[in-house]
C-alpha cells in the first residue's frame, strides 16, 4: 500500500499519522511507566543479591503469565468500546455497560489465579525447581498476587478512557505510581524511614500497593473530567448484562490465549534458564526485562491501532480502517528497527544498570546477557509486527483465529526449536532465545496474511467469514 505513496505524503497519511502518535505517545509512555515498575523491582531485587534477583525472575514469569492472560480477557474492552464510540459517540450508557463487564470479569480472573500463585512453591518443585530458589520466589508470589485484581482493573478502566481518548490520565497515574514503586522498594526490601527489611517480599508487596494507587487515580479522574463524567464510570451502581458479558468474554478469551501463549513461552524460556544453571537464569532476567522495555513502544502502538481500527471499524468505514491499520503497522515497523539498531551497538550499557559491580561472576553473567540481548535485538522486529498486526485484527473483532495462529507459532514451533537447542546442542540458553525468535516469525507472517484476507473481504463482515476454513468451521 504505501509503495505506491509519492515522496510528499498525501493528507489523509499525515492525519493518521498525526492520530496515531497522540493516541499511542501517552499509552506507550504509560506502557514505559508500568514496565518500569518491574524493571525496579528487578533492579533492586539484584542489589540484594543474585539469588533475590533469580528468584524474584522466576515469580514474575509465573505471575506475568496470569496476569497478562486476564488483562487480554478484559482487554477486550479496548476494541468493544472504540466501536460504541464509532458508531455513536453519545451513547454513555452503551459504553459503561461495556466496563462494567469488564470490571466483573477481572475480579472473576483473579480468584483462581490467586489460588494458584499462592500454591506456587510446590508447583515450582513439581517442574523441577532448585527447593532455595522455589522457596524464594513463593514467598515473593505470595506479596504480589495481590497486585492481579487491581491491575486489571486498572486496565479496563483505562480501556474506556482510551476509547474516548483520554490518554493522559493513565500516563498520570503510572508516572506516580513509578515514583511510590521504587520508594516502596527501597524501603521495603531493604528497611528503609523505619520499616521492615522485608526483602522479596517487600517487593510485592510495593508492586500491590502500586498496582491498587493506580487503579484509585483513574477512579477519582473519572469524577474530575468534565468528559469523563458524563459517562458515569463509577457513578452508578455496576450491573451484570449478559449479552454485553458474553460479547466481552468472546472477543476476550482468544485474545487472553493469545497474550498467554505469547508470555508463557517466555515463562517457560525462564523456567528451562533455570534448568541449565542460575547464571543463565540471571543473564535472562536481564536481557528480557530490556527486550521487555523496548517492546512496550509496539504495544502502545498497537493499543492505539486497536482503538483507531475500532473507531473506524463501529463507523463502518472501510478505508478507515485499513489506513489506520496500515499507519501503524509502518510507524512500529520503523521503531523496531531502531530499537534493535541500539542494542546491538550499546548492549553494555544497557546490561550495567542491572548488576552490582562486585556481584559474584559478574564476567560470566554480563557475557550470557550480552548474547541473549544480541538475538533479542533479531527478533524485535518479529515482535513488533505481531504485536502490530494482533491489535489492529482485534480493532475488527477478530480475535480466534489469530488465537490459534499464536498457539501454533508459540508452541508448535517456538518452543520445539528452542528445547531442542538449549538441551541438545552447544547453544544452552542462546538456543532458547533462537526459539523465541522462531516463534515471534512464525506468528506474525501468519497474522500479516490474516490481515491481508480481511483486507481484501472488505473487514466489515464478521470475522468468522472472513475465510472458507472459519465458515467450515462454525457449521
Amino acid at each position: 500500500m504505501f509503495s505506491r505513496l509519492s515522496t510528499s505524503p498525501p493528507p489523509w497519511l499525515r492525519r493518521e499519522i498525526a492520530a496515531t502518535l497522540a493516541l499511542s505517545g501517552p499509552i506507550v509512555l504509560a506502557n514505559l511507566a508500568v514496565n518500569l515498575m518491574t524493571t525496579t523491582d528487578v533492579m533492586m531485587l539484584g542489589w540484594l543479591s543474585p539469588q533475590a534477583l533469580a528468584a524474584g525472575a522466576l515469580g514474575q514469569s509465573v505471575y506475568t503469565t496470569l496476569l497478562l492472560f486476564g488483562i487480554g480477557v478484559v482487554g477486550a474492552l479496548a476494541p468493544i468500546a472504540a466501536s460504541i464510540v464509532g458508531a455513536d459517540r453519545s451513547d454513555s450508557a452503551g459504553l459503561r455497560k461495556a466496563l462494567h463487564q469488564a470490571l466483573a470479569s477481572a475480579l472473576l480472573l483473579a480468584a483462581p489465579a490467586w489460588l494458584v500463585l499462592w500454591n506456587a512453591e510446590p508447583i515450582l518443585r513439581a517442574i523441577g525447581e532448585p527447593v532455595d530458589l522455589a522457596v524464594r520466589a513463593a514467598q515473593y508470589l505470595r506479596a504480589l498476587q495481590w497486585a492481579l485484581a487491581p491491575a486489571m482493573l486498572y486496565f479496563s478502566t483505562r480501556c474506556a478512557f482510551a476509547a474516548l481518548d483520554r490518554v493522559a490520565p493513565t500516563l498520570v497515574a503510572s508516572l506516580i505510581a513509578v515514583a511510590f514503586n521504587a520508594g516502596a522498594n527501597y524501603a521495603l526490601i531493604f528497611g528503609k524511614l523505619g520499616l521492615p527489611a522485608l526483602g522479596v517480599v517487600g517487593s510485592g508487596l510495593a508492586t500491590t500497593l502500586s498496582q491498587s494507587l493506580m487503579f484509585l487515580i483513574l477512579i477519582g479522574w473519572s469524577f474530575l473530567d468534565p468528559h469523563l463524567r458524563r459517562y458515569r464510570m463509577f457513578a452508578t451502581r455496576p450491573r451484570f448484562d449478559r449479552a454485553a458479558f458474553a460479547a466481552q468474554w468472546r472477543l476476550g478469551l482468544p485474545i487472553g490465549a493469545t497474550t498467554a501463549a505469547e508470555v508463557a513461552i517466555f515463562g517457560a524460556a525462564g523456567l528451562a534458564m533455570g534448568l541449565i544453571g542460575p547464571l543463565s537464569l540471571e543473564a535472562h532476567a536481564i536481557a528480557l526485562q530490556i527486550a521487555s522495555l523496548a517492546f512496550m513502544v509496539p504495544l502502545g502502538l498497537g493499543q492505539a491501532a486497536s482503538v483507531r481500527v475500532g473507531h473506524a471499524f463501529g463507523a463502518r468505514d472501510r478505508r478507515g480502517v485499513s489506513r489506520a491499520g496500515w499507519t501503524a503497522f509502518a510507524v512500529t515497523m520503523g521503531y523496531v528497527a531502531l530499537s534493535a539498531s541500539i542494542m546491538l551497538a550499546a548492549p553494555r550499557l544497557l546490561i550495567s544498570p542491572f548488576l552490582a559491580r562486585d556481584a559474584a561472576d559478574l564476567d560470566q553473567i554480563v557475557a550470557l546477557a550480552l548474547s541473549f540481548l544480541q538475538i533479542a535485538a533479531l527478533f524485535q522486529i518479529f515482535d513488533g509486527a505481531q504485536a502490530a498486526l494482533a491489535n489492529m485484527l482485534r480493532g475488527v473483532h477478530d480475535s480466534r483465529w489469530p488465537a490459534v495462529m499464536a498457539i501454533v507459532g508459540y508452541w508448535g514451533i517456538g518452543a520445539p526449536v528452542g528445547v531442542g537447542l538449549a538441551f541438545f546442542t552447544y547453544l544452552a540458553g542462546r538456543g532458547l532465545w533462537i526459539g523465541l525468535a522462531c516463534g515471534l516469525a512464525a506468528v506474525g507472517l501468519q497474522l500479516l496474511a490474516r490481515w491481508r484476507r480481511r483486507e481484501r473481504k472488505g473487514f466489515l463482515m464478521p470475522a468468522e467469514s472472513a475465510d472458507d476454513g472459519s465458515r467450515l468451521t462454525s457449521r
